[in-house]
């Protein structure tokens, strides 16, 4: 009887957990608002279930700010041919999205990025993603 409880509790656990372990974007960025930033990559991490950046933008005045950008997952992404060598540090990308929640984390939802040395551009669709070029 003691086994089969625990059995029957492992089993939810591992129904439940992938749920609750992938977030609602809602949750955590102003999906309504749309924010632009101009910046160099430092990282960009080509992983699943979300691929993300990190990147330094420099304001009017000269200051410098870190913001962390989520993007889809490396399958959504790399559908459109983006690899874990597709962005290096240093590349300067325009990238619209959402803001987060709390404007002092600085974190974007991506919607839509840019790289001005190629033209490289790729938006979000309904179902996934598009590439295109911006010349």
């Amino acid at each position: 009887m003691r086994s089969a409880l625990l059995s029957l509790a492992a089993g939810a656990f591992l129904i439940v957990f992938p749920a609750w372990a992938h977030h609602s974007f809602a949750a955590t960025y102003q999906e309504q608002e749309s924010i632009t930033v101009d910046g160099k990559v430092n990282e960009f991490l080509f992983r699943n279930p979300h691929c993300f950046f990190t990147l330094e933008a420099t304001d009017a005045s000269g200051a410098v700010t870190t913001w962390k950008a989520e993007w889809g997952g490396a399958g959504r992404v790399g559908a459109q041919g983006v690899t874990a060598d597709t962005f290096k540090p240093g590349d300067r990308v325009i990238i619209t999205g959402a803001p987060g929640i709390n404007p002092g984390d600085h974190k974007i939802h991506l919607k839509t990025i840019v790289r001005p040395s190629d033209g490289l551009k790729i938006d979000r669709v309904p179902g996934g993603y598009q590439r295109g070029t911006t010349r």
